[in-house]
């Protein structure tokens, strides 16, 4: 844990702005440049920022859920994103869509699951370092 209130008051500004831009890039990347894996990354970073300013234990509170329960998750989504193609009668990860697109979104199929596991993997075990290390510096 910091004693900078600078690092303090930076992490509580930019934590929810790391959120929803990781969000933003989850959902364009199925269309456009990005996607799970950097959206991924932009939320583990968030975690990591406020684990340099508040501690280990803070962190594991800002996240929902068990890091081992994301990755989990992650890939049982990215492991139905695959099993839909072959569940009617095309190849594993074949991509499957919804006739009306989103507003914003595009297109929601397959795909978009895929990339929601990718995220939730990237989150869980990029988390599961950073309280891993983090927990070793403190004792």
């Amino acid at each position: 844990m910091s004693d900078s209130v600078i690092l303090r008051t930076a992490a509580r500004a930019l934590v929810p702005l790391l959120a929803v831009i990781s969000v933003f890039v989850l959902l364009r990347g199925h269309n456009e440049p990005g996607g799970g894996f950097i959206g991924g990354l932009l939320a583990a970073a968030g975690v990591a920022l406020y684990q340099l300013a508040f501690g280990v234990a803070a962190a594991r509170r800002l996240l929902p859920a068990d890091p081992r329960l994301l990755i989990g998750s992650g890939l049982l989504a990215a492991l139905a994103a695959g099993a839909v193609g072959v569940l009617s009668g095309r190849p594993f990860l074949a991509g499957r869509w919804f006739a009306d697109a989103n507003p914003g979104v595009g297109k929601i199929g397959t795909p978009l699951l895929f990339d929601v596991g990718v995220w939730l993997v990237v989150i869980g075990t990029t988390a599961l370092i950073l309280f891993t290390l983090g927990e070793e510096a403190e004792s």
